[in-house]
């Protein structure tokens, strides 16, 4: 799954009007021989509620900078998500680590069931009828990371079908 969404075209991000989330800021020490140092990590979600989402971890020893870094990141890494109406075509399931997450299109008016850094992502994109279930762990990144993945490999059915259908064509013409 991870291929596929390398092999996906580029999104420039200056034609889109993002906007940034912060989801989780994580505080790391490194004990040395003169006590502790620490640095931040932080996690954002960028999207622009039309398809379009982003995540990005930064690092950095002081906390803005972690955010402008993580910020870069995700307009960097956007993907373009399918979607049917305001929800997703169909379910679909996706692992990062030990974190995996169940992605379920809902009835209109439903809104977001999701909690977390999935509620973050689902919304940035613009998904406004989800249901979503987090299992395994609940590491915000590697479920963020999930979540992005479980997006990027959803695919327009109706294409699919054309694919299918035009690829089967052929082979009952020989084989008849």
């Amino acid at each position: 799954m991870a291929k596929e969404s390398i092999s996906r075209s580029k999104i420039d991000a200056s034609e889109l009007a993002l906007n940034d989330k912060l989801v989780y800021i994580n505080r790391v020490s490194k004990v040395l021989k003169g006590g502790k140092r620490l640095s931040f990590a932080a996690l954002v979600v960028s999207g622009d509620g039309a398809g379009h989402v982003g995540i990005g971890v930064g690092k950095s020893n002081e906390v803005p900078e972690a955010i402008n870094k993580a910020n870069a990141v995700a307009h960097k890494h956007l993907i373009a998500v399918q979607m049917a109406g305001n929800t997703i075509p169909y379910q679909v399931t996706a692992k990062f680590g030990a974190a995996q997450v169940l992605l379920k299109p809902a009835a209109p008016g439903i809104g977001i069931i999701a909690g977390g850094s999935v509620r973050a992502v689902v919304e940035a994109a613009g998904i406004k009828d989800i249901l979503t279930k987090s299992l395994g762990s609940s590491n915000k990144t590697n479920v963020a990371k999930a979540v992005m993945l479980a997006l990027s490999s959803l695919k327009d059915p109706k294409k699919e079908m054309a694919k299918r259908m035009g690829s089967e064509k052929p082979q009952e013409a020989t084989g008849g």
